[in-house]
């Protein structure tokens, strides 16, 4: 995140008229950690302590995201995927060489 915004200000953006639209953080495989909730969770926190304004946002949930971004405009568009399914697990046989797979 730094370097993209130390690189937007190289390439002549000015800090004060950055805006953020902020897409994603489902939670994406049900009994995990819930890693979407804390990318989530971190990038808002990132914007407020950067002094970045959120204009747009849509977090959480269980469902993918596609999203489209026009950056001439900054208009930008997403449409909800299906519910996200846990993956079926299958149990692996134990090696027979002695050594243990982890």
């Amino acid at each position: 995140m730094e370097l993209l915004i130390n690189d937007l200000i190289k390439q002549g953006g000015q800090r004060q008229r950055l805006q953020a639209k902020v897409f994603g953080g489902a939670r994406m495989i049900a009994g995990l950690s819930d890693i979407g909730a804390m990318n989530a969770s971190f990038v808002q926190e990132f914007l407020r302590n950067e002094g970045i304004a959120c204009t747009a946002q849509s977090l959480g949930g269980t469902r993918a995201r596609r999203v489209e971004f026009w950056p001439e405009t900054g208009r930008a568009r997403q449409k909800l995927l299906g519910e996200a399914q846990a993956p079926e697990l299958i149990p692996v046989a134990p090696p027979e060489s002695g050594v243990e797979l982890f």
